[in-house]
């Protein structure tokens, strides 16, 4: 059963490591390439900001995004800014998520998200989670994969193994961490069934489309390709 309570109080402890990390840098080091192709420090800041006044927004029944062109061009407006605006914005924005979070409301109630995905209300403070813990990584302020809370990066590879489950592209994986933790996805393609195996934060980072994978040892096959989340 989903805590959404818990899940709120793990989005407030990840948020300020978050904005330790971002405090550390300058104006240069905002400006400097992130780990996401395209994106700097300051574009990795602007859309954790931006997400949680979307996800405010599917909370409140309203849509996520105005629109995906209106999604990119705030992301694109507030990636310059200074670092103290940046650090302000995500900090404020956060503080906004979580008063949400904090009013009455039915959790078991059906959410909208982007492109017509819809969720339980009770996920939306893991999904938000998922953002702020993945996107600090993203930031390469030497937070690591490895340095991720256990039991996000467990209910993570569940989510995503989930995600993936009877994917047209995917073929029927198994998943499997050394420390002994067994997930199944894909089957929507032909060929398997292929085993994966690995530490959980290799594993969680090449679901996430953060490491490729060659950490991992497959057995029955090859790696698979995963779409683009």
């Amino acid at each position: 059963m989903i805590d959404h309570a818990h899940d709120l109080a793990c989005v407030r402890d990840a948020t300020e490591r978050l904005l330790t990390a971002a405090a550390g840098l300058d104006n240069a080091a905002a400006a400097e390439p992130s780990r996401l192709p395209g994106w700097t420090r300051g574009h990795v800041l602007a859309h954790v900001a931006r997400n949680a006044d979307a996800l405010v927004n599917v909370l409140q029944g309203r849509p996520m995004y105005p629109s995906a062109e209106a999604r990119d061009s705030d992301i694109e407006r507030d990636a310059p800014r200074a670092l103290d605006a940046q650090i302000a914005d995500v900090r404020e924005s956060a503080a906004r998520f979580r008063a949400t979070g904090a009013e009455p409301a039915d959790w078991t109630r059906t959410v909208e998200l982007r492109n017509g995905v819809t969720d339980s209300a009770a996920r939306v403070p893991f999904r938000r989670w998922a953002e702020v813990e993945l996107h600090h990584v993203d930031l390469g302020t030497g937070y690591e994969l490895e340095d991720l809370p256990a039991e996000f990066v467990e209910r993570e590879i569940d989510f995503l193994a989930e995600r993936f489950g009877g994917h047209e592209d995917v073929p029927s994986t198994g998943l499997a961490t050394d420390e002994g933790k067994i997930w199944t996805t894909g089957g929507g393609a032909t060929g398997g069934p292929v085993v994966v195996e690995g530490p959980a934060a290799e594993l969680l980072g090449w679901l996430s489309g953060r490491r490729d994978g060659s950490a991992l040892t497959v057995k029955g096959g090859t790696l698979p390709t995963l779409p683009p989340l």
